[in-house]
């Protein structure tokens, strides 16, 4: 089936007219028009009016399910959606021919809204090896042009120009070869989180490992610990822990580590490291096992840390032995990634060997 996608935008599309931001300050006016998709004459998404016969719809909380006359399944995928859609004829939910759910064909699906809709997508079934993804409701929540392609890169998504046709019989593009091994660095609030979630925002499984301390009493570090959790998609595990060699080693899903630098305090404490200077070699041996899991790991794995050498030299020893062992094992990480980035400021800066 050929689908003409005349338009990708939001609503009001991009950029959006009379808006001052800088998204839509480096566009021309009328970049990308409002969303707009023709299936067959007079078939359009959104939908105008009632469907000619051969067609069957359902609306469900993730957008429109459709079911072409020749059979061809396509999910018109609303924002602000949180639970599964109701194909007409049970897609979604009835096993295929070989006992697996069948897929659709087509997701349309604004992925600037929430992208890890698209994992859980996956992980339901609803998207296949064999789906063709395409980003729609486009507009300034991304800053640029080339921001969007990387991101679509990331999501396994399809970012195509206005008055793109596609056929749903065609194969789907390959999807780029992602990195095992991505080391996010940057200071405090820099978005290196948040950078590390959205890497694996599209992924059907992750285990999120955090490796910081329980806060204890601490109210404020309580509050800091319930926000990550709450931005966390609802389908993604958690674990916490500070054994990360142990996981790395056995993992079988995608990991998140945040962070190394919580990781490295948390060393310390276990090596009672803060107060006796002998403990060093206690704390380059863990650090050792870290390097050589981290190497021969086999599944995805982005990790956050602290980029120690933006700060002010710490004042006491103590200090100062935290921030040289954080700072080596940033180093050996790095020697042993296939992708390393800074963040500052939001902004991603890819770091070369």
């Amino acid at each position: 089936m050929k689908v003409l996608i005349s338009g990708t935008a939001a609503a009001h599309g991009w950029p959006v007219p009379g808006c001052g931001c800088a998204s839509c300050a480096r566009l021309p006016s009328g970049h990308r028009r409002p969303t707009e998709i023709a299936l067959a004459d007079p078939v359009r998404l959104p939908p105008a009016g009632p469907l000619p016969a051969g067609y069957r719809a359902s609306t469900g909380p993730d957008g429109l399910a459709l079911t072409a006359p020749g059979g061809e399944r396509i999910l018109y995928a609303a924002p602000h959606a949180h639970h599964v859609v109701s194909f007409p004829d049970g897609h979604g939910d009835r096993p295929g021919g070989h006992g697996e759910r069948l897929a659709c064909d087509l997701v349309l699906i604004d992925v600037l809204d929430r992208p890890e809709r698209l994992g859980d997508l996956r992980r339901r079934g609803v998207i296949g090896e064999r789906t063709h993804i395409v980003a729609v409701g486009i507009d300034h929540r991304v800053p640029t042009e080339a921001e969007l392609a990387r991101r679509a890169a990331l999501w396994g998504v399809r970012a195509v120009p206005d008055g793109t046709v596609l056929d749903t019989g065609e194969p789907v593009p390959v999807r780029p070869p992602r990195p095992r091994r991505t080391l996010l660095l940057g200071g405090a609030r820099s978005g290196k989180s948040a950078e590390a979630e959205l890497r694996l925002a599209g992924e059907p499984e992750v285990l999120y490992v955090a490796t910081g301390p329980s806060g204890g009493d601490d109210a404020e570090w309580d509050r800091r610990v319930r926000a990550h959790r709450e931005r966390r998609p609802a389908h993604w595990g958690t674990a916490e822990t500070t054994d990360l060699a142990g996981l790395l080693r056995t993992a079988e899903v995608p990991l998140l580590v945040d962070g190394l630098g919580t990781w490295v305090a948390a060393v310390f404490d276990e090596c009672d490291a803060w107060s006796d200077p002998r403990a060093g070699e206690a704390v380059t041996a863990r650090c050792d096992e870290l390097v050589a899991a981290w190497r021969q790991t086999r599944v995805q794995v982005v990790a956050v840390s602290d980029e120690t050498g933006l700060g002010v030299v710490p004042a006491t020893s103590s200090g100062r032995a935290f921030r040289d062992a954080l700072g080596r094992l940033n180093q050996r990480l790095a020697l042993e990634s296939e992708d390393v980035a800074l963040v500052v400021a939001g902004r991603v800066l890819p770091l070369p060997v």
